[in-house]
């Protein structure tokens, strides 16, 4: 069964697009002159300065190649064979910018992993340069910077947890696990569903027996997280003088009274998951004061707390259909670009507390019946924000965290 998975491998892009790591002196980040307390875990200098680097090379989505080819100069020369795998190209990349996800495992040339432990590489804008509170390092030390939590926060323990893992030799086969380090999560997963189209096209494709997905959960293990619905709605008028609204078809009126009864509405609840929520992102509508609207779009996002995960979203895309029908039955459009009902995780792991979230992540654009876990360093409530941030101890306490994530898997 081994040497067919190995053949049907060499047939898929990301087997066989392996490069040579790529030197770029300007993203080499020179290492910290902080006094390390004589109290600290072994790994900490090299945890830390893997952090920073990741932080201090600007990757928003769209635009992650330089942080991709840093991890493969980082992770080959650590003994690892790093991969890229190519990634379409989306609308609003730059020119001449490559996109990849990376592959990397220690042990024979093509791995048949048995436990694949994944994050993202891509953030969202602004880039925030990397930031490191004055002073002698302690478990309080505060790190600032875009990616400091989601996702880099992640990719640095991961990658120090599975090196700590090797090197005490707890993993008796070092092809056992794989390194996934995708693109494209905060926009719409495209280098997560490229890695599952990959492994679609095979013949006999490896059966992965969990997959252990990063994003700041502080530390604890999560259950699940809401699903989600992204969607724009438009609404037409007629246009006309504003002193006459009743010649008229105000655009703007018709959304606002849509949005009020969609916010009032009981779009679905569960247990776990609470209550679905639905955000008004943005609304654009009219050209002037005193002109009758002809047309106003919304662009929201919901988070869905029913299931199933493949349906979920089409209940709620209904119960939001039939409220603008309720209002006016001929004068809107709802377009929506992708969605998924709640997603739940594997939390039965003993020394975790659990947690359930509210944000997406790309556990539902890996396709396959292996076991879930969710897991990171820091708090989402400051991921996405100016003041994006973590401490050494939420590093190393994600250290610890996935090795025994990573072994349990292996056990079962």
């Amino acid at each position: 069964m081994r040497s067919s998975i190995i053949a049907s491998l060499a047939l898929v892009p990301w087997a066989t697009c392996h490069q040579q790591p790529l030197k770029d002196a300007k993203h080499r980040v020179p290492t910290s002159h902080h006094t390390v307390t004589t109290a600290a875990p072994s790994y900490r200098q090299e945890l830390l300065s893997l952090h920073r680097q990741l932080i201090s090379i600007p990757s928003i989505s769209g635009d992650e190649n330089a942080v991709g080819n840093f991890l493969v100069d980082y992770l080959t020369a650590r003994g690892y064979h790093a991969d890229l795998q190519p990634v379409a190209a989306r609308d609003g990349t730059p020119p001449n910018k490559q996109r990849f996800n990376v592959l990397a495992w220690k042990g024979e040339r093509i791995p048949s992993a048995k436990v694949v432990v994944s994050s993202h590489i891509d953030v969202v804008p602004p880039h925030i340069p990397y930031s490191i509170s004055p002073g002698e390092i302690t478990p309080e030390t505060m790190i600032k910077g875009r990616g400091s939590v989601d996702a880099k926060g992640s990719v640095a323990s991961m990658i120090v947890a599975l090196e700590q893992l090797h090197a005490s030799k707890e993993i008796a086969n070092r092809g056992d696990v794989m390194l996934l380090f995708v693109v494209g999560e905060e926009v719409a997963g495209d280098g997560m569903a490229t890695f599952s189209d990959s492994l679609s096209r095979m013949e006999e494709p490896p059966k992965f027996d969990a997959v252990i997905f990063g994003e700041p959960t502080e530390n604890k293990l999560a259950c699940g997280h809401k699903g989600g619905l992204f969607c724009d709605i438009t609404a037409r008028g007629v246009p006309g003088h504003s002193g006459y609204p009743w010649l008229g078809k105000s655009a703007n009126e018709l959304m606002v009274r849509a949005l009020a009864k969609i916010l009032d509405a009981d779009l679905g609840s569960s247990e776990l998951f609470g209550n679905t929520t639905f955000n008004i992102g943005r609304f654009d509508g009219g050209v002037a004061a005193n002109v009758i609207p002809e047309k106003a779009v919304v662009k929201f996002a919901g988070r869905v707390a029913i299931g199933p995960e493949d349906k979920g979203h089409e209940i709620v895309t209904s119960k939001i259909q039939r409220i603008l029908d309720e209002v006016d039955d001929e004068a809107f459009d709802m377009d929506c670009t992708h969605g998924y009902g709640s997603v739940e995780c594997n939390c039965e792991v003993d020394g975790f507390e659990k947690i359930t979230v509210n944000y997406g992540t790309d556990i539902p654009n890996l396709a396959g019946d292996h076991t879930r876990y969710l897991y990171g360093p820091g708090n989402i409530l400051v991921a996405h924000g100016a003041r994006e941030n973590l401490t050494v101890a939420d590093l190393e306490e994600a250290v610890e965290g996935y090795q025994k994530l990573i072994v349990h898997a292996l056990k079962q």
